[in-house]
């Protein structure tokens, strides 16, 4: 079983620049520099209307042997990894964890969520279940993950096997570190090195789709205006400069 280091956070103000963004936006601008597909398919919302980001702290999940697992619950606590991706925990956190699509397998319940909410983790991310639900929808997370469960991480034919390690969650390559942002559109991942040029460029086109959805609203044509037309990207122009200087825009 393998723990390695805790994570390289990006700066938060980019972060918090990708959490205005979206899952959308930033797919799209992903997709123009040449990430194929960001998202991890299959994980959907279960906090309606949460939009998070954060770096991932990355947990994954192998077929189960059993000389190298323990035989309870409670059986060698600290040799158990999904422990242990907690105490990584710092504010603005995003557990991301590849549970090889195991719908038997309570990856995490009550105690340790609250114990993740309680060091200011902001979401989890699980190709998997949680267990306990009906006291875990009353902490103040995001829940993206395949469902829920009765079952406890031991009663499946999985284990926990590497902390902080490259991850396939839901078929994308996350790395440690990596930006998630997560809205009811799904959860992506945004590679760390990539995130200042997708904020950038998903805030510009941002501005401009306001201007675009303002003309639409009344009544403009869609040929013009989705995308700017020249002529229309002049009108753009002259509707930004008076509004004035924008608040958050990306850095």
């Amino acid at each position: 079983m393998i723990q390695t280091p805790d994570i390289t956070r990006p700066d938060p103000a980019l972060v918090a620049a990708l959490q205005r963004v979206g899952t959308a936006t930033a797919a799209g601008e992903l997709y123009k520099l040449g990430i194929r597909n960001p998202h991890l398919a299959g994980l959907t919302t279960w906090r309606p209307g949460r939009c998070v980001a954060g770096p991932a702290l990355t947990l994954q999940w192998m077929p189960r042997r059993e000389d190298m697992s323990a035989n309870h619950e409670y059986a060698d606590p600290e040799m158990q990894l999904h422990r242990h991706v907690m105490y990584h925990t710092r504010p603005g956190d995003i557990i991301v964890v590849d549970a090889r699509g195991d719908m038997a397998s309570g990856v995490f319940g009550e105690m340790m969520l609250t114990y993740f909410k309680g060091r200011g983790g902001v979401g989890v991310v699980i190709d998997g279940c949680v267990r306990d639900w009906p006291h875990v929808q009353g902490i103040d997370l995001g829940f993206w993950m395949r469902g829920v469960t009765p079952n406890h991480g031991w009663q499946n034919g999985i284990m926990p096997f590497a902390v902080n390690a490259p991850i396939a969650c839901a078929g994308v390559l996350v790395m440690p570190g990596d930006v998630i942002i997560a809205d009811d559109d799904g959860a992506i991942v945004v590679p760390v090195a990539l995130a200042p040029e997708v904020a950038r460029h998903a805030y510009e086109k941002n501005e401009w789709e306001t201007f675009t959805r303002l003309r639409l609203s009344q009544g403009g044509d869609l040929r013009t205006y989705y995308p700017l037309t020249p002529a229309a990207q002049a009108e753009y122009e002259a509707w930004r400069a008076a509004q004035g200087p924008a608040e958050g825009a990306a850095h």
